[in-house]
């Protein structure tokens, strides 16, 4: 699951993410942080079954950090989608890939929300969530 995870100017500097993995065992990759003395975001993905993934966000949220889940970070409008190619080579995680009968496919598992592809797409067919 990966969850969006905000931080305040009181906790943005505290090792918060790391204490919550040694404490849980939880895996988590980090795929994309912006961070400040003041204030920070990440986008985190938590390998972890649904009980520990609780575990993690009850953690979190006691700690002040803001947690939104992300089901989703981009959509195809399949009416729209001319399957032309320009969102696939841009994406450097291989969320999107052409399939031999040139069909653009997403694999939301490698997605990691940079929205790439939502300006590469000449069509206006991908929009971010």
């Amino acid at each position: 699951m990966k969850l969006k995870l905000t931080y305040g100017a009181k906790n943005a500097e505290k090792p918060i993410l790391s204490r919550i993995i040694l404490e849980t065992g939880v895996i988590m990759n980090i795929l994309e942080g912006r961070i400040t003395p003041k204030a920070g975001e990440l986008i985190v993905d938590v390998q972890a079954d649904r009980e520990k993934l609780q575990q993690v966000i009850t953690l979190l949220k006691k700690e002040g950090v803001g947690v939104k889940e992300i089901a989703r970070f981009i959509e195809i409008d399949r009416e729209r989608c001319v399957s032309c190619g320009a969102c696939v080579s841009p994406c450097a995680f291989g969320a999107l890939v052409q399939k031999p009968n040139w069909e653009v496919e997403f694999i939301e598992e490698k997605c990691v929300g940079c929205q790439i592809c939502v300006h590469a797409c000449p069509f206006g067919a991908i929009r971010a969530l």
